[in-house]
């Protein structure tokens, strides 16, 4: 039945006037482009990324033009077993350049191998022999066979009618083989998402998977290279094209080189453009949820691919958006997993959102390529991540576990959302969501572990780094540093006496340094209050950025658990960090740098007691275990 629907169909369109079948195919290339908002977004997210500086209007109007094409396209192909050679012949040219390769291959056979691209009128191509003059040569092609055995009979039979061969694609590679053997010709589409049975290469400076297949033929039987590919002149007029691919006969350097024919040709041709099939997933195979944060094929061509192109590194055009949490600390925590992650896809655009005041700290150490700070609170919002859709981002990491974050990720139109859900909690916002398993205690892990089993989840191949980061030139005197406050709890503070106990402990000649922030004041004035110059009160009175200078500055650092306590670990301060109430094991600092931890007297491992039980004879007599040079021993 649906044999001879496609064949009454076939008849139909092969005897409707050109005209009204042209209107028909601009009529359904909108339909598609209105109707179809997914695939719509594919195209214009494909071009915004291979053609970043054209602009938005210039990818609408292309995308629009390649849906046309398609629907051009799809009507020749059902019309054609019904056009009959005549009229084909009247629609169908050859390049001068195909004319001579034929020429060429009648006068002394040599093997070649086609590597096709998905432009419009593909189809077309096995009708070749109408465009050349003179005897057609053994000629194949492989393709892809229809599940259903009697349309596939079909399809073969009306595709073979002028000589051209099919090959199913898993008989085609040694049928092809024998062909080139016989100094044949194969024909070979190069330009689909490999999966993983392809090699890593470039398209558009951007990432993909790449059949080797043209390349392992080539290399094998010694055949030329000529791309071929059906070239629009007009609705239903196509002229073949043939081009040598200059390329040293290796399967990984024409796999390249193809690769490069084919972005020159959309570069530099907006009608060979319009007609390549922008709405495929051809850079698809390196976002599946499971590797998305590694770079994964069969086989990896890059270093062949920036050597060609005279790049020592891969260039940045996988767009990733992180949502970074709202607390310094948990930001500061974050850090190892960013620089792992530009290890492991070291071809992405990080784009970093978080609070305007933390951006200082990652503009400082270069962890993003972009920074974007979260608009205030109110009317226009949400707006701003609304806006975010014209931008295309290809994934957006959620380190945040609200369901404002969820909605802010919703918004940009990326596909891919991924955050951590937690039992009893739905996110239906998400796209992805990581499980932790069931006897996964998060008071009994770090919550750096929890973060990077997150990240594993979806193929990040690198551990955390914990190097710390690049401290400066350290040009203030050496002293000790204080952090009193805590913004978030109260009951993280150590109370005003201790620390005023602790300074009357420490030498006179060592300079302290009190840091905090404006809210902190309070704290900070009460006790340095009757110490002198020798205590610098420097609550509120730094950006973060004279933060981090005056942090490094400190041969020590005595602190709460606070976010200070994190960003001076990360600069490689060596701290002693107080822990009451909150939990060590689960939220103290991560870097390898050197960091000890003082309880009160009975508190758990995950902590629970009160800082105030913690007296400043302890802290004193473990400073003076981990700084001797600083605290000499008591007489």
């Amino acid at each position: 039945m649906l044999k001879l629907l496609l064949q009454s169909l076939a008849w139909l369109l092969a005897h409707c006037p050109e005209r009204l079948l042209h209107a028909v195919s601009i009529g359904l290339g909108e339909l598609m482009w209105w109707t179809q908002p997914k695939r719509r977004r594919i195209m214009l997210s494909n071009l915004d990324h291979a053609f970043p500086d054209r602009g938005p209007a210039w990818c609408r109007q292309m995308a629009r033009r390649s849906c046309r094409r398609l629907m051009e396209t799809g009507l020749f192909t059902l019309a054609m077993p019904a056009l009959s050679a005549e009229r084909l012949r009247g629609m169908i040219t050859a390049s001068p350049a195909m004319k001579d390769l034929f020429a060429a291959h009648r006068a002394a056979p040599f093997p070649v191998v086609m590597a096709a691209p998905h432009m419009a009128y593909w189809e077309v191509q096995t009708a070749i022999s109408l465009a050349v003059p003179g005897p057609f040569p053994e000629f194949a092609a492989i393709y892809r066979p229809l599940r259903n055995v009697t349309l596939d009979t079909w399809v073969r039979q009306t595709r073979e009618l002028h000589g051209m061969k099919l090959l199913s694609r898993k008989e085609g590679f040694h049928g092809i083989m024998r062909l080139l053997k016989r100094r044949g010709m194969a024909a070979i589409l190069f330009d689909q998402n490999a999966r993983r049975t392809g090699a890593l290469t470039l398209l558009f400076d951007r990432v993909c998977s790449t059949t080797e297949l043209p390349g392992m033929l080539a290399e094998k039987t010694g055949a030329q290279t000529h791309a071929f590919y059906a070239r629009r002149l007009a609705f239903w007029r196509v002229e073949i094209h043939s081009e040598r691919i200059a390329a040293e006969p290796e399967s990984g350097a024409i796999t390249i080189a193809v690769n490069r024919w084919l972005e020159h040709l959309l570069a530099t041709d907006e009608e060979a453009c319009a007609c390549w099939l922008w709405a495929h997933n051809r850079w698809g195979e390196q976002s599946e949820p499971q590797i998305r944060y590694r770079l994964a094929a069969k086989r990896n061509l890059l270093p062949q691919e920036l050597a060609a192109r005279g790049l020592t590194s891969l260039p940045r055009r996988t767009r990733f958006y992180i949502r970074l949490p709202n607390w310094l600390g948990d930001v500061v925590m974050v850090l190892p997993l960013l620089r792992a992650l530009r290890a492991s896809r070291p071809d992405a655009a990080i784009t970093l959102i978080g609070k305007a005041s933390l951006l200082p700290l990652l503009r400082r150490f270069g962890l993003g390529d972009h920074l974007l700070a979260l608009p205030p609170r109110g009317a226009g919002y949400f707006h701003f991540f609304r806006n975010l859709r014209r931008h295309f981002p290809d994934n957006y990491l959620l380190f945040t576990n609200s369901q404002r974050g969820d909605l802010e990720a919703w918004l940009t139109g990326s596909r891919q959302r991924f955050g951590i859900i937690r039992p009893g909690r739905a996110r239906p916002l998400l796209s992805h969501g990581y499980r932790p398993p069931a006897d996964f205690d998060e008071a009994r892990h770090h919550q750096l572990e929890l973060w990077t089993n997150f990240m594993n989840h979806f193929g990040l191949s690198h551990p955390p780094d914990l190097a710390p980061l690049q401290r400066p030139a350290e040009i203030l005197p050496a002293g000790i540093g204080l952090i009193a406050g805590s913004e978030n709890n109260p009951g993280k503070r150590w109370p005003v006496a201790h620390w005023r106990a602790l300074i009357s402990q420490l030498p006179s000649t060592l300079p302290i340094r009190l840091f905090g922030t404006a809210n902190d004041r309070a704290i900070t004035s009460a006790i340095a209050a009757g110490f002198g110059p020798r205590v610098q009160d420097l609550a509120g009175r730094t950006n973060l950025d004279e933060y981090c200078d005056q942090l490094t500055a400190c041969e020590l650092l005595v602190t709460n658990d606070t976010g200070g306590m994190h960003l001076a670990n990360a600069l490689g301060v060596p701290l002693l960090a107080l822990f009451g109430p909150t939990n060590p094991v689960r939220t103290r600092p991560v870097f390898a740098a050197p960091v000890h931890v003082a309880q009160p007297p009975g508190c758990p491992p995950t902590g629970g007691a009160l800082l105030a039980d913690l007296t400043p004879e302890t802290v004193i007599q473990k400073l003076r275990t981990i700084a001797p040079s600083l605290l000499p021993p008591a007489n």
